[in-house]
């Protein structure tokens, strides 16, 4: 399996999740020069819009999924992210950025979401 179907094995995981835990897929794939978003998502609690970076590793042994997702990675996601709420017009719209960390060793694969990675920043 290459990296690509890797990461759309990755995404489709993701998004069977975040459905099964009360959001709607707005998109997928989302790229502009400034980066890309994985997924885009509207968390139904609270009617925000969230940018998902999904991050899949079949072991650890290089570190965790989502230590893959540093600062340089945040601010491409972040300059996107504000992209694609201009396209939409949804500037106004609250919004997050998630992470989905996914480690495929585990049978069922471990998922791990962590909300709102921005407030670190």
């Amino acid at each position: 399996m290459d990296k690509r179907e890797k990461g759309k094995r990755g995404e489709a995981l993701a998004s069977e999740y975040l459905l099964k835990n009360g959001y709607d897929i707005l998109g997928a794939n989302y790229r502009k020069r400034e980066g890309e978003i994985d997924l885009i998502a509207r968390d139904k609690k609270s009617d925000e819009i969230v940018f998902v970076e999904v991050k899949s590793r079949k072991s650890i042994s290089c570190g965790y999924p989502e230590e893959a997702v540093d600062y340089i990675k945040m601010k491409k996601i972040i300059s996107t992210a504000e992209r694609w709420l201009e396209e939409k017009e949804m500037i106004d719209k609250p919004w997050r950025i998630d992470v989905i960390a996914i480690e495929t060793a585990y049978t069922p694969p471990k998922i791990t979401h962590i909300n709102n990675v921005t407030q670190d920043l």
